[in-house]
């Protein structure tokens, strides 16, 4: 596939992620409301044969301060075939690009899944004194075709970060535990979970305890949880109005991206 990069506009970027089966909510084009302190971007791969859009990307700038050099950050993202075998002629493209654009440094977040874990192997793992992290508990899947690209991006010149690195604030967490709820049963969800969390859902069913979505006006009952939960978990909250902009840029571009529970 020969491709081409160049901008394209929001709703052209929103109708391409609206196809795919899932993405990050840190790649639709809403995000850049959140992140109002960057400037934004939205790049479009095309295939020449067929002129389709193929891939899309929301790049945030933040500009270093006195002069017009910017970092570039694609979170979670960008959205493209990262199994493709041309995967330089992806890559290559949007570097030139942001260049023109004035970024002296480039950061992205493949959405490349290397290993998943089931919940039980975890449970074994931390049973077991010799574990000191996940990567010593041996996977229950793991993608081939991963390792093909982290070896492609680092022919490339790309290095992989531990942490977020001189002004990126906002990195994402190499680790993320999912409870995959899809086609499941209440009772089967239940099932997975040990007989201590049984036992705290049907005390806390009996005290009358009740689950409800919240609203937009809920969020400052949240975020006096939230500043709670930082101070026992020693992490720096956001402010409200951080959630309360991401409530509106979310919603706003779909009703249903952004839920509250109580």
């Amino acid at each position: 596939m020969s491709l081409t990069l160049r901008t394209i506009s929001r709703e052209q970027h929103l109708a391409y992620i609206q196809t795919l089966p899932a993405a990050s909510h840190m790649q639709v084009p809403a995000w850049a409301d959140v992140k109002a302190e960057w400037r934004s971007e939205s790049l479009g791969w095309f295939d020449d044969r067929t002129g389709e859009l193929v891939g899309a990307g929301l790049v945030l700038y933040r500009q270093l301060p006195k002069i017009k050099r910017y970092l570039a950050y694609l979170p979670e993202g960008p959205v493209i075939n990262w199994f493709a075998p041309n995967l330089t002629e992806w890559l290559e493209p949007m570097l030139a690009h942001l260049k023109q654009q004035g970024a002296f440094s480039v950061k992205m977040g493949p959405p490349v899944i290397i290993r998943r874990w089931e919940a039980g192997s975890i449970k074994q793992g931390i049973q077991n004194p010799d574990v000191k992290r996940l990567r010593d508990i041996e996977a229950d899947f793991i993608e081939p075709r991963a390792f093909e690209v982290a070896d492609k991006l680092r022919r490339m010149g790309w290095q992989q970060g531990e942490d977020g690195g001189a002004g990126f604030g906002d990195v994402q967490p190499r680790y993320v535990f999912q409870v995959p709820l899809a086609n499941r049963s209440l009772e089967d969800v239940h099932k997975n979970f040990n007989q201590l969390w049984r036992r705290n859902i049907k005390k806390a069913e009996k005290a009358g305890v009740e689950v409800v979505q919240g609203g937009y006006h809920d969020l400052e009952e949240w975020q006096r949880l939230y500043e709670i939960t930082a101070v026992r978990d020693h992490f720096r909250p956001r402010p409200l109005s951080y959630f309360q902009r991401m409530w509106t840029a979310l919603n706003t571009e779909d009703p249903n991206r952004m839920r509250l529970y109580f």
